[in-house]
């Protein structure tokens, strides 16, 4: 009987199931481990979180019970608060606040957590001009503001729910509150804020003398600031669209949390975080970048007719390392207006990258045309007048290329029947139709492609524009015609009903604006359509205009009904200007007759073949070869 044998691919086929087998067990017990050290991390998590809500109860407990005696009070402080009981005991240990304003801003600090509790920006209005309400960053307990401390006798307490000591002074002509959270006469945390004159900047200073001996100091200690941002303008909608974080990482990038649900990013080495709310914004800035961040963002706004108090949650925990046992940290507040100048004025800071102006060719264009420009012009007139003056001084100044534009079109227009010639004698062999024809623009002198190139040069100041309106501050609630605020929609009826993508009114200058963009493009369309032979294989080029004449206005009408009117009205007034230029170039500057008589005459001189055409040309002729051979 023949003895079994096992073959070499029947051992290799048990040892790799073998070792299948063993990854599968190894994985399962890593998975298991790691579901594990998740349950104890939270637990340990839901541990501390309990041990602070039953220490902020018993201070409630013990602040509020009038009835307890002093000794028993005593007693019960220092069982919850351990060394920081002492400041449970001062006379300044009860609500009360502390005021610290300019003419710019006004903010209120309180006791109890030593946070600013209100911040007011005296100059600026919410939603209309005219409200009376000013716009309010922080109030009615929508900001949160924390250091989440843990003793050496195992303690979790909560700045926030703790006392802190008050004083107020002048310093030369600064404003200097100073709040301490005392163990003892000479040992606190103390944050102290410094206010100059007509500064929307306070200097922020956290600092801890004398507790090394009662803190835990061998890991960070986490400053928690948490914003429920405020509606301030019109249009919730728009205002939420412009709504966001921005941070600076990593000596000296920016970045932003994504729009939506539940965002969050965790930098490092950061050295400021925006919460910017459009044109207003809350920054905390650090001398000392932190380590390791954790910035989330929450959108509120979910139904536009219900959600129309606050647009979005706003969260940062960012660890604060101890240095030889006390917390030494250097900051500045930032609560003002998100306006280009203002914010570019402050020095070494990076500020006004939290504006988004456009990145590359954009956003130059933005800051060293579009912004000077437009500053300059209304610092002479009203704003509407300024935006009409600065497209009209933008269009002139791009009025060369698009000459070049038009004449390049009337060029090809001319030669079109010399093309569909060349269709109709080679209507099966498309290289040598493509060779014939850049021969004929070779003779006539003529660039087919200077026709795309001005367009393209154009583009980016279009794009620029949509990043420069919905950001220009200047225009907040400034009025012009029918429109009672540029930086939000001009409304003129109101819709009984809310349409999906469109809303629930009627704006005016995007109307225009469609109808503008609908002439323009039906002129160049025509145009292009003549100039323009439709090219075997290709997609048919008259069709796709002739559905984009239609689609581009419907597309200005939808998107446009609740953007910035400003935007708008400058989108009209661009295309109908451009309009007007196109038709004066066409009346004055192009005659067809001595456009086909210059490329009559060109056709009769020596042509002097460029690289680019020259490399065209061999790449056809090497493609024409390849097809003869393929043949034989």
């Amino acid at each position: 009987m023949e003895e079994k044998k096992f073959d070499k691919n029947s051992i290799i086929g048990f040892g790799l199931i073998f070792l299948i087998v063993m990854w599968m067990i190894y994985n399962s017990q890593k998975t298991a481990q790691k579901e594990q050290a998740e349950k104890a991390k939270q637990a340990q998590i839901d541990k501390i979180k309990q041990a602070k809500e039953v220490v902020a109860k018993e201070i409630t407990s013990v602040s509020v019970n009038t009835t307890t005696n002093d000794t028993l009070k005593s007693q019960k402080l220092q069982s919850a608060l351990g060394s920081f009981a002492y400041s449970a005991t001062l006379s300044t240990a009860k609500e009360g606040y502390t005021v610290l304003e300019n003419n710019l801003v006004k903010l209120t600090i309180a006791n109890k957590g030593g946070y600013i509790s209100e911040a007011i920006l005296k100059k600026y209005e919410k939603f209309n001009k005219g409200s009376g309400q000013l716009v309010e960053l922080i109030k009615n307990n929508n900001a949160n503001f924390n250091l989440a401390l843990q003793t050496k006798d195992n303690r979790f307490l909560n700045t926030k729910d703790l006392f802190f000591e008050p004083t107020f002074k002048l310093v030369g002509e600064n404003k200097v509150v100073s709040m301490k959270l005392k163990t003892g006469p000479t040992t606190y945390l103390e944050y102290n804020y410094t206010l100059k004159p007509n500064n929307y900047m306070v200097d922020f200073d956290i600092r801890s003398q004398g507790l090394s001996s009662t803190l835990n100091t061998t890991k960070p200690t986490d400053l928690e600031w948490d914003l429920k941002t405020y509606r301030n303008e019109k249009s919730v909608t728009y205002e939420n669209q412009n709504a966001e974080i921005y941070y600076e990482y990593e000596d000296g990038k920016i970045s932003y949390v994504g729009q939506g649900k539940d965002k969050e990013e965790t930098p490092v080495k950061t050295s400021y975080i925006a919460y910017k709310q459009h044109f207003f914004s809350s920054i905390l800035m650090t001398n000392t970048p932190f380590e390791t961040t954790k910035i989330h963002s929450d959108d509120l706004v979910n139904d536009v007719k219900i959600d129309t108090v606050f647009t979005k949650q706003f969260k940062s925990t960012l660890p604060l390392v101890y240095r030889n046992g006390e917390l030494d940290y250097k900051m500045n507040w930032y609560f003002g207006p998100t306006d280009y100048k203002t914010l570019n004025a402050i020095e070494d800071k990076n500020l006004d990258k939290i504006i988004p102006l456009g990145w590359g060719v954009f956003g130059w264009i933005n800051r060293f045309i579009f912004i000077p420009l437009f500053g300059f012009l209304g610092a002479f007139m009203p704003y509407g007048w300024a935006i009409i003056v600065f497209t009209i001084l933008i269009k002139i100044a791009m009025s060369p290329i698009t000459f070049k534009s038009f004449l390049s079109q009337a060029k090809m227009k001319v030669l079109r029947p010399e093309i569909t010639e060349l269709g109709e004698k080679y209507p099966k062999d498309a290289v040598k139709k493509q060779q014939e024809t850049m021969k004929l623009y070779n003779k006539a002198g003529v660039n087919p492609m200077a026709g795309c190139i001005p367009a393209l040069i154009q583009m980016p100041f279009l794009m620029a524009s949509f990043r420069f309106f919905p950001s220009a501050f200047e225009l907040r609630q400034k009025s012009f015609l029918w429109a009672d605020d540029l930086s939000s929609f001009d409304q003129i009826v109101k819709l009984p009903i809310n349409i999906p993508m469109y809303g629930d009114h009627i704006s005016l200058f995007p109307i225009l604006a469609a109808v503008a963009i609908f002439f323009y493009m039906k002129m160049t369309s025509g145009d292009n359509q003549m100039a323009q032979p439709q090219q075997e294989g290709m997609p048919d080029m008259t069709k796709i205009m002739k559905m984009m004449i239609y689609i581009s206005p419907i597309m200005m009408l939808i998107f446009f009904n609740s953007y910035g009117s400003g935007l708008s009205l400058y989108n009209f007034m661009s295309n109908l200007i451009t309009i007007g230029i196109m038709l004066i170039i066409k009346k004055y500057f192009i005659d067809s007759d001595k456009i086909h008589a210059k490329i009559q005459e060109n056709k009769t001189k020596p042509v002097k073949e460029g690289k680019f055409q020259k490399k065209l040309r061999e790449v056809m002729e090497q493609a024409e070869e390849q097809k003869a051979k393929g043949k034989k």
